[in-house]
């Protein structure tokens, strides 16, 4: 069973999604860390597994990793507003504790870096809903966006 963020993840998280058009649905799914006795190889092989088998062969995945092309809010909008045109789902994937496994990073079809910064994996998810939300206001010209 996976653990539940703290509620001021899910706040921040659900706010964002709120803002959203209805036909743009972002939904964050979590799986349990693996154990703590595991190496940390090990540790990213076994959550790499389970994600990959929870999300399927068939969605696109973007690896969010610290190494990843690093992108503007605007660079990352058209990479979505690309992608969006070309899926009806697209998945991001934020790695745990011990980063991503090569399972998820071989399977992902780009990587991208939010930040050079190591950032909590829960703090990630905050700023990425806030960064997707950016992404649809760049795309649909609304003010929110304002650089």
């Amino acid at each position: 069973m996976s653990r539940r963020p703290p509620r001021w993840i899910i706040d921040a998280c659900t706010e964002y999604a709120k803002r959203l058009p209805r036909n743009f649905s972002l939904e964050f799914v979590h799986i349990a860390p693996a154990q703590d006795r595991m190496a940390p190889q090990a540790r990213r092989r076994d959550e790499a597994t389970r994600l990959l088998k929870r999300i399927g062969p068939e969605l696109p995945l973007i690896a969010l990793d610290v190494c990843g092309l690093e992108l503007s809010s605007a660079a990352l909008a058209e990479r979505l507003g690309g992608l969006q045109a070309e899926h009806q789902r697209i998945g991001l994937v934020i790695g745990g504790a011990d980063g991503l496994g090569q399972a998820i990073v071989d399977r992902a079809q780009a990587r991208w870096s939010l930040s050079r910064l190591t950032l909590p994996h829960l703090l990630v998810q905050v700023v990425l809903a806030e960064q997707i939300y950016r992404a649809w206001t760049i795309l649909e010209r609304h003010p929110y966006h304002r650089a």
